[in-house]
């Protein structure tokens, strides 16, 4: 599998609604929810007129020249805020590319983006049930605070 990891081009955000409804965790035996819940403002700070804010930075992951994926970042008041100024991560792909290394890539790829644009630490929320803990820890995000069922997670870069 040949996998190409690029930044996005501005005619592509639309995806992002895509991946945004992809990065949201369904327990097994949980029913997904209807694609409609990603007009909620609560998951519309994610994607919503991205590339127009400083600090908006976003890296596709390509198969075959499909694109199988994103990271992305941006400067919001989102689940995973610690404090102003900090980007707030995203990530996603899809369930057939999943658990092949690619998540891990983007994160790293996203990760030397950030300290190479001057930030100190970068940070994330996710659902203590998610494999995706895992591959956070395995990157640099450590946990910093948690509610009954995320960890906020902040990795020093």
């Amino acid at each position: 599998m040949n996998i190409h990891i690029r930044e996005i081009n501005s005619n592509e955000y639309k995806v992002l609604d895509d991946f945004l409804y992809e990065a949201i965790f369904i327990p097994e035996g949980v029913e997904a929810p209807p694609r409609e819940i990603i007009n909620a403002p609560e998951l519309q700070v994610y994607v919503q007129d991205f590339g127009k804010q400083e600090g908006d930075i976003c890296f596709v992951a390509e198969v075959d020249k499909m694109i199988v994926g994103a990271v992305w970042v941006r400067i919001m008041d989102d689940y995973g805020h610690v404090a102003d100024g900090v980007p707030s991560f995203a990530i996603s792909l899809y369930k057939e590319c999943r658990g092949l290394g690619i998540g891990t890539a983007m994160m790293k790829q996203m990760l030397t983006e950030l300290k190479l644009r001057g930030y100190q630490k970068t940070s994330l929320a996710v659902q203590k049930t998610n494999y995706a803990v895992k591959m956070y820890k395995n990157v640099g995000f450590k946990i910093v605070d948690e509610n009954e069922d995320e960890y906020i997670m902040v990795c020093l870069l």
